[in-house]
């Protein structure tokens, strides 16, 4: 494929996805956290394979660049999902102070 198609490509799914990931409601946002973690980390698998079998500089090079990206979607997507489960686990109860007194 030629540059522009594929370019035409990303430009619509990029806008296809903000618009998808826009109308789901909050509710559903940690369950399609966990499966959207599971996909990116098959993501980082398919690019560690591809840096792996790497033949030239260049695709060594892009191929790199996305096992970082792919692990920083997927670490990131875990931290957002412990903080919206956090949010469901309700007050946590104050810890109770200890006295010197009560120490000796």
């Amino acid at each position: 494929m030629d540059p522009i198609t594929l370019l035409t490509f990303f430009v619509l799914s990029v806008f296809v996805g903000f618009e998808v990931v826009s109308k789901v409601s909050s509710t559903l946002h940690t369950p399609l956290m966990s499966g959207a973690n599971a996909i990116h980390g098959i993501i980082l698998v398919g690019a560690i394979i591809v840096a792996g079998q790497a033949e030239n500089v260049g695709l060594l090079i892009v191929a790199l660049i996305a096992v970082l990206l792919a692990t920083v979607n997927l670490v990131g997507g875990f931290v957002v999902t412990d903080r919206m489960l956090e949010m469901f686990g309700g007050r946590k109860q104050p810890a109770k102070a200890t006295t010197e007194e009560g120490a000796r």
